[in-house]
């Protein structure tokens, strides 16, 4: 099993009120990924991944395209510690 790795991302654009939220967490779940995601009172919405290499990295991916009614812009992602999450929520 490789080791967990942690990476936080910032998505800007059209990216709140478009279900951006819920979609991270069912795609999330599906690639066995833990974590959150919130609003960013900027407009932005945040997420933090964590967990086995390869499905942080494809959610990564996802965060650049998003949901169909999600028009991304930027997307930052840093590097960060696992904080031990298990499951995806939204906050």
């Amino acid at each position: 099993m490789s080791a967990r790795i942690a990476r936080r991302v910032v998505i800007s654009g059209q990216v709140q009120g478009v279900f951006f939220r819920d979609s991270a967490r069912r795609e999330a779940r599906r690639l066995g990924v833990g974590g959150w995601v919130r609003n960013l009172p900027d407009g932005t919405v945040e997420l933090h991944a964590e967990g086995d290499p390869d499905a942080v990295a494809q959610l990564v991916l996802w965060c650049g395209r998003g949901p169909r009614h999600a028009t991304v812009e930027d997307i930052h992602v840093e590097v960060t510690e696992p904080a031990g999450e298990e499951r995806f929520e939204v906050r």
